[in-house]
């Protein structure tokens, strides 16, 4: 193996850094007593073919190891190797023999960590074990990529900064978006597939596309087996990041070292041609890592005790409030300020317009596991300069018990997952008793749980359905969750669905049930979109796209989660539904206000108005299975004024119809129609232009399970 000669280098950037005549290497580690980079000539090699040792004295600045060296070009390959004391009681596990990507990868091979494992792979736990590891061979490991940013033609590109209050999020796996048998792409899968369904998403008229997880995970990181294939089962969803500046390989068509580089910045670039944002879900709260009897990938081998949570008495043991055994010690100066780093760098080199934050509650513990008020982390990311105009989008909850929806910390910038908006309609529809005043507090905004942290209705990233759950075809179509061939004996996936068959478990032919299930999913497409706050779909909701009735699909890389497109023709009366009620909303601003309702002002007509069926004021302790409410067109929002139509929607979730009493219009202007949706065909949704007349301005039949929307003019 060839001695290469290197030079002090630089401490930052940290990571692999091309400059003229070379690279500069930059890793972060405290208790380190020897560092070792090594290059390989192929992504399967298992032995470099050239290795620099970092001096020390030369190549250290603080706790930051650093080398130039001279001739090493933007495509080369490259690992880690890292000694120090392995001491995992006071939280070292340093290990000479295990290979170790570069935290600050910019993209590694598709190379399988899991599926390549020894057959006798155990986790070092003592000395001894380190100085028998010595058959860890790189070959289980990706090779870290140099890359060179400055190669790629934006075009032009510029961020869009769409107002939250004015997005419609569309949430969708890059993979299955395309990966079916009839996506009709070229590249099935990957971010060139997703590049050829483009129009179809400007077509439905979405503002922004959140993509699960797409920074670099392993999908054969599950070693469950499906009981009945007897297949491995996947990790689909990829909330278990191996890099977190690395685009997932596997996802690109262009299999070169680093080819997905440039065909995700593609698929940004195109998106925002056709002014559709884009939001990653990030995973910062854990890493793939696992437990004590995990494998060393990084982190661990880098520095153990500052990148994670550990228990305070017994720190070879790892605190677990992500469930996925271990915790990210996000709040300790390095690990925020590696965040930060990432952050920063999907922004400026990807042009991506936001993220979502997987169970954020983690990412305001303190180093303790403790809860902070003000978190540096959460704090840190709404001041950022280079983030100040992009989305951050909280899962405001942990699997410790950490529940911060409304108050997520971290100021007015954060927006949050509202699922009480998904509970409380998925009851009210369902037609479950007395839920219509938590239905219509979600309705008009949630500011019941919004208001106390200053923030403003689009602060509610509101949803019916998402990845994590049923798809909307299988809220009609189940009872239960039917999640059998995960491997799990039907025991994971949430039990708390409020979902309803309709009369059927599954799918049928039966016309009367299926009148009824496409009634609802208008009902809970029409109440998303029409919902004070910002709606976000799940993929695939529109053409009803089923997961065979399993609410837990994140190991499920198959037919049960890929779209099936032939629904998308087969659905196309939910899709024509789907993309009337987004413009609805778009065009007016009554549906997506920047401020919450105040109700009766002195001298002002009551900005919502809120009614029992027979027309007079609801009492909201008797109210049940009704809703209807007035909403006046014409407000202030901030220092401007807003005119718009007055509109009057009622929901009715019973089983029987109701004669409805219609408030009255005191001017010339009279009531239309322009949404029933027990209406099977193209009229169940119109525009405001084409709004039926009605024949009683006073006086409507709304059928059970329905909804009714008027408009003023």
């Amino acid at each position: 193996m060839e001695i290469l000669n290197s030079l002090p280098g630089t401490p930052l950037p940290l990571g692999a850094s091309v400059a003229e005549g070379g690279v500069n290497f930059s890793v972060f580690s405290r208790n380190a007593t020897k560092v070792f980079l090594e290059f390989y000539s192929a992504s399967e090699d298992s032995e470099p073919y050239a290795q620099v040792e970092f001096s020390p004295s030369e190549n250290r600045t603080g706790d930051i190891w650093h080398a130039f060296v001279p001739g090493i070009k933007p495509g080369s390959l490259y690992l880690f190797r890292v000694d120090g004391p392995f001491e995992p009681s006071k939280g070292h596990r340093f290990n000479v023999h295990q290979r170790l990507f570069d935290p600050y990868a910019k993209t590694i091979t598709p190379v399988s960590v899991f599926y390549n494992l020894p057959p006798d792979y155990s986790a070092p736990l003592d000395k001894n074990d380190v100085e028998h590891g010595k058959n860890q061979r790189a070959k289980v490991f990706p090779k870290c990529v140099v890359i060179d940013n400055e190669n790629f033609d934006w075009q032009g590109d510029r961020p869009i900064n769409r107002p939250l209050s004015e997005s419609v999020i569309y949430e969708v796996h890059l993979k299955g978006f395309t990966a079916g048998k009839n996506a009709g792409v070229s590249c099935p899968g990957t971010y060139a597939g997703f590049i050829e369904k483009i129009p179809y998403l400007k077509d439905l008229g979405i503002t922004a596309v959140e993509l699960l997880p797409i920074f670099e995970f392993d999908e054969f990181e599950n070693s469950n087996v499906n009981p009945r294939t007897g297949e491995r089962m996947k990790n689909y969803w990829g909330y278990s990041t191996i890099n977190f500046f690395s685009p997932k390989a596997s996802f690109a068509a262009d299999k070169t070292p680093g080819g997905c580089v440039n065909e995700f910045k593609t698929l940004v670039r195109e998106l925002h041609k056709a002014g559709i944002e884009v939001i990653l879900d990030v995973v910062f709260n854990h890493t793939a890592e696992g437990n004590e009897h995990g494998v060393a990938l990084n982190f661990r081998g880098f520095e153990n005790s500052v990148y994670y949570t550990l228990v305070g008495s017994h720190k070879e043991y790892y605190m677990n409030f992500s469930g996925c055994g271990n915790t990210m010690n996000c709040n300790h100066p390095i690990v925020r300020n590696f965040i930060i780093d990432s952050l920063r760098y999907w922004v400026l080199n990807y042009h991506v317009d936001g993220f979502r934050f997987d169970l954020a509650s983690i990412l305001s513990r303190g180093q303790e596991g403790d809860l902070l008020k003000f978190p540096p982390l959460t704090n840190a990311i709404a001041e950022d300069p280079v983030l100040g105009k992009t989305k951050i989008i909280a899962e405001p909850w942990d699997a410790g018990g950490a529940y911060q929806l409304g108050g997520f910390p971290g100021g007015r910038r954060w927006a949050e997952w509202n699922d009480r908006f998904r509970d409380d309609i998925r009851r009210f529809w369902r037609g479950d008793e007395y839920v219509s005043t938590n239905a219509a507090t979600r309705i008009s905004g949630s500011s019941d749980l919004f208001t106390i942290s200053g923030r403003a209705p689009y602060h509610s990233i509101n949803y019916v359905c998402c990845h994590d759950g049923f798809t909307m075809n299988d809220l009609v179509s189940y009872n239960g969750k039917h999640n059998d061939e995960n491997g799990e004996g039907n025991r994971d996936g949430s039990d708390s669905n409020w979902s309803y068959n309709h009369g059927y478990e599954g799918p049928t032919l039966n016309p009367v049930i299926e009148k009824m299930r496409n009634r609802q999913m208008r009902n809970y497409m029409l109440t998303l979109l029409i919902s004070q706050g910002t709606p976000m779909l799940l993929g695939g909701d529109e053409f009803r796209r089923g997961q065979q009735g399993n609410n837990n699909a994140y190991c499920q890389d198959n037919d049960i989660s890929w779209f099936d497109w032939g629904n998308c023709s087969l659905n196309s009366a939910l899709v024509s539904f789907t993309r009337k009620a987004i413009r609805l909303r778009k065009d007016h601003p009554v549906f997506r206000r920047t401020e919450f309702f105040k109700g009766s002002m002195a001298g002002k007509k009551p900005d919502i108005q809120w009614y029992a069926a027979d027309g007079s004021n609801p009492d909201w302790s008797k109210i049940s299975r009704f809703l209807a409410f007035r909403l006046l067109g014409t407000f202030d929002s901030g220092a401007k004024k807003i005119s718009d139509n007055d509109f009057f929607i009622a929901a009715n979730t019973d089983r029987q119809d109701i004669m409805l009493r219609i408030p009255a219009i005191t001017d010339s202007r009279k009531w239309y129609r322009i949404a029933d949706t027990s209406i099977e065909d193209e009229t169940s949704l119109l525009s405001v232009e084409n709004a039926e007349t009605l024949i009683s301005q006073d006086r409507y039949v709304l059928p059970a399970s329905s909804m009714l929307i008027l408009v003023a003019k």
